[in-house]
């Protein structure tokens, strides 16, 4: 498993570079919106942390297609099928190597592009702690979608179809609680505790579900 995970961090960086293309996207759909809403700064630090993470989200799709082609492709998807290991400890792992490498330079890069949306160092904080904990989710979600079209030649557009409507409540839930921190009101725990919640299901669901998918396109 071990060299499962080393393996698909390998690939996923060269192929395409996609950590790069991650953050490079996340940072262009940042820092659109200034142009599209005008240079009002206080405007921009109370959406900043549903900007962020909307760029987080879609960012997140890139590369989702991937996560099981490349096996498809040159056979070696028939090896993990056959293999002793149980298949949803491998999509389990091939899904924490995906967010290592395309989850993680998203959160990293969040203080920065944070700084840009001229948010306070406690919303900053916040925004980041919840794409920390709240990213994994899409990854999970997402590879069922990439399972399920695995078969087909141009799967992309299908794989972020059927994600999005599934990630909707960690975009709730991740952007009420960045909003929570800064909201004295608003209590920060409770949705940050959902949105772990959230992943923590997810965790469980997403590579069974996977796995199964992946078991029945094989056949």
């Amino acid at each position: 498993m071990t060299s499962l995970f080393l393996r698909d961090i390998k690939l996923s960086v060269r192929a395409g570079g996609g950590a790069l293309i991650g953050v490079l996207f996340f940072m262009t759909v940042v820092a659109v919106v200034p142009f599209a809403v005008g240079p009002d700064l206080n405007l921009l630090s109370r959406i900043g942390p549903a900007i962020l993470w909307i760029g987080a989200l879609l960012a997140s799709l890139l590369g989702l297609d991937r996560l099981f082609q490349a096996e498809r492709e040159d056979g070696s998807l028939d090896l993990m099928l056959m293999q002793e290991a149980p298949l949803v400890l491998t999509v389990l792992v091939k899904c924490l190597a995906h967010w290592t490498a395309s989850g993680l330079p998203l959160v990293i890069a969040a203080p920065l592009l944070g700084l840009f949306m001229n948010m306070s160092e406690v919303a900053i904080g916040a925004t980041m702690l919840t794409l920390l904990v709240g990213t994994p989710a899409i990854t999970f979600i997402g590879a069922v979608g990439a399972a399920v079209a695995v078969t087909l030649p141009r799967g992309g557009l299908l794989v972020s179809i059927l994600v999005l409507p599934l990630a909707i409540p960690v975009l709730i839930f991740g952007v009420s609680a960045a909003y929570a921190a800064v909201e004295d009101p608003a209590p920060f725990l409770p949705p940050l505790l959902i949105l772990i919640a959230i992943t923590l299901f997810f965790a469980v669901i997403g590579p069974l579900a996977a796995a199964l998918a992946l078991r029945s396109a094989s056949d």
